[in-house]
């Protein structure tokens, strides 16, 4: 039972309303249509008009709208025009002069539903259509068409509600309702309310009560003094574990398998938490398009509540291609071909290849690289995924020339939701051509590494962090080198403001090389180098590192580095950084910041569904004599 009670008892509202629309495309490509004179990328229109993409209106009415908060509130009233349909929608018409009415009384609920989330309920919403008001006209009327039809909107806010007495029932009658936004003296905004109410059914559930409700929700507004009791009850119901565990909208992934990965198991204690992470776990399998879980209302015989999977399936078969530039590194391209499901239980399968360094003067400077990766979730134990991979690839920096090829096979382990280790062999072949002259290696190793993430967000975190440390113990077996490479690495992250308009994020990473007789024994891909798009920003690419007395880059034994950046949202989907990197490589195994490099500029973010786009302009701060001057950097993800 939901109630909203005005006292004394005069009613000012009409039923609160609350719209969510999400648009989401998957489109990577712009369209171009010469008859629509529009440019979208992602699905959203950059500059130009989709009017001429609007379906045929039958009898098109336009209007013009003015809509006017009373009061000196500027974010109410920013608030209340973004709220309204009519004044987003001014652009378009309607359908017929009833058409007008009725987006008009939409509207109306609409804004009264806002001032009730804003905490106030004695307000009062008027709306004029062609001066007259909207409740007095006739049920078919007639507007003078010659011009568009004048409608004005005015709101009177009225006070800010606060929160008098709160009183919780049911099983929620020994909790404590400031835990729940609704402490005395607080804004008693309706959004409030009605998250707390919800999030004591959760806490409820999350008590292996799979059948907890919510039985009352009682609001009474007192427009004496302003005040609103809030009256919620809770039913939790028995405690039951979870029973069978159905599978539906399966195809060609096997049933069992989806069950066992899911970790929802028969007989385990029911918690809305590890639903929705058995949920995401599904669907960062890439196999599903959508996944749904779903719980019985009611209880089986045996006093067990029934679980229902629900999939559906993406096609088997993907490819793509991506791009992105720099001016220290040229031009990259990739292309992959993919299948999500080889076997039945989602192993997947993906080619592909990558040429970078475009437009280097001499071709033979060009970096290539092709492989094949197999993966399979589930691998011995449900929390376990099978990785091999081999690659073929050369690379080209300034600092050296080297053509390789590796072969590798892993397994890693989801200790937790936070955190996971893996480890594996790996074989490497490498011819290089560097500061030590032409030399050949055959690299034996056994990478381990540990990985505690609690990001919010993978793809643009605004809170948390993520510490990742990683030994790989190796054997060259040409030169008899025996060395290990440990390394680590730490990045925060800390929202301010209102809805994280700025993130506060830095990162920390160090590494060092253990044992070998001297650097020229181990592999050029394997010593360590600074600079580029995902090091010291404004450098080239390895172009930090220790010389030798030629002046030729050798790589290092040790490196730290450190990036700070400010991201700041000056729209929802546009964003400004400005960064700074310091790093340094040492020829010795500790560094010793004898030779400290940095950069500091400034980038552009375009937020999408997939991620930011990403544009970076930077400049070292003590370049190297003939070194780089400045560094312009473009892809797709937050830097770190």
């Amino acid at each position: 039972m939901e109630k909203l009670k005005h006292s004394p008892s005069r009613v000012v509202g009409q039923r609160a309303t609350s719209l969510l629309v999400i648009a989401v495309t998957a489109a990577v490509s712009p369209v171009l249509i010469p008859q629509a004179h529009a440019f979208k990328l992602f699905g959203i229109t950059i500059f130009g008009s989709d009017k001429d993409n609007d379906p045929q209106i039958p009898d098109p009415v336009h209007y013009d709208v003015t809509v006017t908060t009373e009061g000196d509130d500027k974010d109410l009233k920013k608030t209340m025009e973004g709220a309204s349909l009519l004044e987003a929608d001014k652009k378009r018409p309607v359908s017929g002069d009833l058409g007008v009415v009725v987006k008009a009384r939409d509207d109306r609920d609409r804004l009264i539903a806002t001032l009730y989330e804003q905490a106030r309920y004695g307000g009062v919403v008027t709306i004029l259509i062609d001066g007259r008001n909207l409740d007095s006209l006739p049920p078919n009327p007639v507007f003078d068409r010659s011009k568009p039809i004048k409608v004005d909107v005015n709101i009177a806010p009225g006070p800010v509600f606060h929160v008098d007495e709160v009183q919780l029932g049911g099983d929620a009658a020994k909790r404590n309702p400031a835990d729940y936004g609704l402490k005395a003296g607080a804004e008693a905004g309706s959004l409030v309310i009605i998250k707390a109410g919800d999030k004591l059914v959760e806490d409820t559930k999350a008590e292996g009560r799979p059948l907890a409700k919510l039985t009352k929700r009682e609001v009474i507004a007192n427009h004496d003094t302003n005040t609103v009791n809030v009256v919620l009850s809770v039913e939790g119901g028995p405690v039951a574990p979870i029973g069978n565990v159905a599978v539906t909208g399966e195809k060609t992934v096997r049933p069992t398998f989806i069950q066992r990965y899911s970790r929802i198991n028969r007989g385990d204690q029911y918690s809305p938490e590890q639903l929705k992470k058995a949920s995401e776990r599904l669907r960062q399998l890439g196999v599903f398009s959508s996944v749904a879980i779903h719980q019985a209302d009611t209880l089986a015989p045996d006093g067990t509540v029934p679980m229902t999977i629900e999939v559906s399936e993406a096609k088997l078969r993907y490819f793509g291609v991506g791009a992105q530039y720099s001016t220290t590194d040229g031009i990259g391209l990739n292309g992959y071909w993919g299948h999500r499901n080889l076997f039945g239980g989602a192993e997947g399968l993906r080619i592909e290849g990558t040429v970078s360094r475009l437009g280097e003067n001499d071709i033979g400077n060009l970096d290539y690289s092709a492989g094949i990766t197999f993966t399979k979730p589930g691998a011995f134990f449900p929390a376990a995924t099978l990785k091999a991979s081999i690659l073929a690839k050369t690379e080209n920096p300034d600092a050296y020339k080297a053509s390789l090829i590796t072969a590798g096979v892993g397994l890693s382990y989801e200790l937790s939701d936070y955190d996971t280790v893996s480890g594996g062999a790996e074989a490497s072949y490498e011819k290089d051509n560097d500061a030590f002259g032409k030399n050949t290696y055959l690299t034996f190793a056994l990478p381990l590494t540990y990985d505690h993430d609690v990001r919010d967000n993978k793809l643009d975190p605004t809170s948390g962090y993520r510490a990742t440390a990683k030994l790989t113990p190796s054997y060259e077996a040409y030169n008899g080198t025996i060395y290990s490479a440990v390394e680590g690495s730490i990045t925060g992250y800390l929202g301010l403001g209102a809805e994280d308009r700025v993130v506060l994020a830095a990162k920390l990473a160090g590494g060092t090389l253990v044992g070998g007789d001297d650097i020229g024994s181990i592999a050029a891909t394997r010593r360590f180098f600074a600079g580029g798009g995902g090091s010291v920003r404004g450098y080239g690419y390895q172009e930090i590192s220790p010389r030798n007395a030629a002046g030729d880059e050798t790589g290092g034994q040790s490196y730290a580095t450190a990036s700070f950046e400010a991201r700041l949202k000056v729209t929802d989907t546009i964003g400004i950084v400005p960064f700074f990197d310091i790093g340094t490589v040492a020829a010795d195994i500790v560094p010793d910041f004898g030779d400290i490099r940095a950069g500091a500029g400034i980038g552009v973010r375009y937020a999408t569904p997939f991620g930011p786009l990403r544009l970076d302009f930077a400049v070292p701060l003590n370049k190297y004599e003939g070194g780089t001057q400045y560094g312009i950097y473009a892809g797709i993800g937050q830097s770190f």
